[in-house]
């Protein structure tokens, strides 16, 4: 039997509001072994188009504003099975013109480094008719919450996200005829958020906008066939005596439950309008929600008398309160990620205060934050004694679907999967930042760059990086190069090319195409792609003359090594030349395969050719020509290796030379940031699978376990951030100020860059790998080892589940694998036999020998 088993239009299942003609796409399954799509027919009102592409099919009829649009998929499968299903979509206000008028309160000022007041906006209006269909679109200049009549409206936290919003804002839509009555009062509450309020290390303020603003329709249709549209305006009340007395991203947020609304001084809002003149667009990425409610495994005193609640889990998110107090009592909450002496250890969060605090009414109450966000694993309560308190969590990342698994026979592997999981789920906050905690959250190019395969394998990315690679366009500098805080919101840094940061404009939207196979994705992205591939190459021929010189990526700047262990930063930025100039060589890779999916072949040769000439003045200018280093270190022969810009016995010594240098070291990486992510690989594909899961299954600091075994829950930014010792590594990165002297360093112990080698786990011991788009084409082929005696992962392709399970018991290898409908499956056995499969579930084993002929045992 076939089945259509989802429909998605732009990337959304179902309430897709869009302002851009939709890309709509469709998975089947089956009971037919070898089923395949032979063709679809999409009709959507007038319009119909036929097609054998479930995954690119952009919508090209009318499009009228606010406007609820039918999607019928007639399939027939190559069985000759039919099957059918609908699905819908509603447009936005496409190019209607706001009549609302964005307000504020313009008596309003505030000094630097500090987040303004929230604003609480009101609005009270009468309706006498009957609601045939109602809704809301708001925006606004900051972050804001709407209540109508008591009630939230929607479930989104943080609207509209962070965006570059001197280009473009996202305003949300929220149905709203369920809340109406016959008297209403809307509220908006408006904290400064990433565009007033203050953000980044440097808390700078006011980045975007003086002060809060925000801009509101309520568009009513009425069963008599008229209609009306309630807009902010001069009529609207405002005062920055609410409820909310302050809200900001670091210090957190002060709530006074004791203010009345109804006996605060209210004024007039004043008309505005963005520095500006940005789009104001449909939402188009993932809004922010709760996705998981947690609760504390314990408390206790502290040495303090804080009551300490230990949550189990380092993760970002707020607390929810069920309190019993008295009007005045006030409480506060602290956050922390480790706990040291007892004690909430708060000095790695360096200026972040990363507190709430709730002033009680009396009685029965509850409070949870609205206008801010912390990660923590430990809360500290004061001000209320414990019997008085149910304290709970919720954990906040946007909406995205969880469409990975794994498994293996190894349990510290298995936290090591569920640290990568966390460590993406805290970071993924609207946009993909570094860090959930400390007086950071940015968009950093970098750490995004190297995990997005493996963020794509857990989640399913596709919106999300959308929005954020649209606002990479618009602030992509005029000479090519990519800010590397995206959206840059206040970052100081100048707007240049530079290696991996840089590269992320090709590494996101490629890791995202193998998963999701969305073509129009690559279309927006190419010019961008090409930009900064022109600027790479103009900084590499910078002040060089020699035809090799030409190719090596030198200047303006490189972060280099970034974070590889037991060195400063000076010396991290010290290779950036090694770096930049592999990572040029790969993304002029990867741009020739974008190039050719996308019928450019001119483009492909160039950039094959320039290829070519940065992996000569590689090998020309940093090696002997034989595969040894001139000056040695980890990353520089791992990048080489898995970008395969060597082959043969260069290859072969070049491998052989990491080799030496990880047992040199201890039998322990000396990778950062750009290397890390490539050393397993660059082991296991080139012959060397035994010195890859050692590396994988060391204890010993630096390591991926050795975070697991001191007890660490996410990926650390530092490998040391916790020392044997026990204490918290907060020293200089200079390496010329001791703890004491340092103000707070650069410790995170959620920051996702290391966890990467998921990409490994997933790819590797699993086997899974997409060979195409979407999982069109994909392999399965498990490389065994380190006494892992099974291994399971399975991912949610567009075209359905992608399955391997495998299990090795007295020597034979078996496994059980699933190929989606409409997809192939290479199937290469431990024993070197391989299998081209249709779509299905298959079971097949294999003897197993070790290197000596003999059957492999595993202890």
């Amino acid at each position: 039997m076939l089945k259509i088993a989802s429909i998605k239009v732009e990337g959304v299942t179902n309430g897709c509001v869009t302002d851009r003609k939709p890309n709509i796409s469709f998975s089947l399954e089956s009971t037919n072994l070898g089923e395949s799509l032979q063709n679809a027919t999409i009709t959507v009102g007038n319009w119909k188009i036929e097609t054998t592409d479930q995954l690119n099919n952009l919508y090209d009829g009318e499009m009228r504003p606010f406007t609820e649009y039918k999607v019928h998929i007639l399939a027939i499968g190559t069985s000759g099975e039919q099957a059918e299903a609908v699905t819908y979509f509603t447009t936005g206000r496409i190019d209607t013109p706001w009549r609302a008028k964005w307000i504020t309160d313009g008596d309003y000022d505030f000094p630097k480094k500090v987040s303004p007041k929230p604003m609480t906006f009101r609005y009270r209006f009468s309706i006498q008719k009957q609601i045939r269909r109602a809704w809301i679109n708001s925006t606004a200049l900051g972050i804001y919450e709407l209540m109508l009549n008591g009630e939230k409206v929607g479930e989104d936290y943080f609207a509209p996200g962070l965006t570059s919003y001197y280009h473009q804002i996202q305003y949300q839509t929220y149905p709203v005829e369920k809340q109406l009555q016959s008297n209403n009062t809307l509220i908006a509450v408006v904290g400064g958020g990433w565009a007033a309020g203050s953000f980044n290390y440097k808390r700078k303020n006011k980045i975007s906008a003086d002060r809060q603003a925000l801009i509101c329709e309520l568009h009513i249709e009425y069963m008599d066939g008229t209609s009306e549209i309630i807009c902010t305006d001069e009529s609207w009340q405002v005062t920055e005596d609410g409820n909310y007395q302050m809200a900001e991203w670091y210090d957190g947020e002060h709530y006074d439950a004791t203010v009345d609304l109804n006996s605060v001084i209210w004024n007039q809002a004043t008309i505005t309008a963005p520095r500006k003149n940005p789009k104001l667009l449909a939402q188009y990425g993932l809004p922010v929600r709760v996705k998981e409610v947690m609760y504390p495994l314990d408390y206790n005193i502290s040495p303090s008398g804080e009551i300490i609640y230990d949550f189990g889990q380092n993760f970002a998110g707020v607390i929810a309160a069920k309190i019993r107090g008295k009007k005045g009592k006030t409480i506060l909450f602290r956050h922390a990620e480790v706990l040291v002496d007892g004690e909430l250890f708060v000095k790695s969060l360096r200026t972040a205060k990363a507190s709430a605090t709730y002033v009680c009414k009396t009685g029965e109450q509850s409070y949870s934050p609205k206008l801010t966000y912390m990660g923590f694993r430990y809360v500290g309560v004061s001000g209320i004694e414990p019997d008085d308190i149910e304290l709970t969590a919720y954990v906040l990342h946007s909406d995205f679907e969880e469409i990975g698994s794994f498994e293996c026979s190894n349990e510290l592997i298995n936290q090591l999967h569920s640290n990568i999981r966390w460590g993406g789920r805290s970071n993924f906050i609207d946009i993909p930042t570094d860090c959930p905690q400390r007086d950071e959250r940015q968009g950093w190019t970098g750490d995004i760059a190297v995990f997005a395969s493996t963020a794509c394998y857990h989640f399913d990315l596709s919106r999300f990086f959308d929005k954020w690679l649209m606002d990479m366009r618009a602030e992509q500098g005029q000479g090519g190069g990519i800010p590397m805080v995206i959206p840059q919101a206040g970052d100081s840094w100048p707007i240049m090319a530079n290696s991996c940061w840089g590269d992320s404009c090709i590494l996101v939207p490629w890791a995202e195409y193998l998963a999701r196979g969305d073509k129009q994705l690559l279309i927006r992205q190419y010019p961008t792609i090409k930009k900064f591939l022109k600027a790479a190459k103009w900084w590499s021929s910078f002040m060089s003359v020699t035809p090799h010189g030409r190719h090596i990526w030198r200047f303006p700047f490189h972060f280099g090594d970034w974070c590889a262990p037991d060195e400063t930063v000076q010396q991290w930025m010290k290779k950036g030349k090694w770096v930049a100039t592999a990572y040029f060589a790969n993304s002029c890779n990867l741009a020739a395969q974008i190039a050719e999916i996308l019928n450019y072949s001119d483009d492909a040769k160039h950039y094959r050719d320039l290829q070519e000439s940065i992996i000569k003045a590689y090998r020309k200018v940093f090696t002997d020509g034989n595969g040894t280093l001139k000056k040695e270190f980890q990353t520089a022969y791992v990048l080489p290796l898995h970008f395969k810009m060597v082959e043969g016995k260069e290859r072969n010594k070049m491998v052989e030379n990491l080799v030496r240098l990880i047992r040199e070291a201890g039998n322990h990486l000396t990778t950062g940031f750009t290397g890390t992510p490539y050393l397993l690989f660059a082991l296991s594909d080139n012959g060397y699978v035994d010195v890859a899961y050692d590396l994988l299954l060391q204890e010993g600091c630096p390591s991926w376990l050795y975070e697991v075994k001191a007890g660490g829950d996410t990926i650390w930014e530092r490998w040391d951030a916790l020392r044997p010792d026990g204490t918290v590594n907060i020293s200089d990165l200079s390496g010329n100020k001791s703890d004491d002297e340092s103000n707070g360093g650069m410790v995170s112990f959620n920051h996702y860059a290391n966890g990467a080698v998921g990409d490994w786990l997933y790819k590797r011991m699993v086997g899974l790998e997409p060979i195409s788009g979407g999982y069109k084409e994909f392999k399965i082929a498990p490389v065994i080892g380190g006494n892992i005696t099974f291994a399971k992962g399975s991912i949610k392709t567009p075209y359905g589940l992608a399955r391997s399970e495998w299990e090795l018991k007295a020597g034979v290898f078996s496994i059980n694998i699933e190929v989606p409908v409409s997809t192939t499956c290479q199937l290469i056995l431990p024993n070197g036999e391989e299998y081209s499969l249709a779509s299905g579930k298959y079971t097949y084993s294999c003897t197993v020998q070790s290197e000596d002929g003999e059957v492999l045992q595993i202890n």
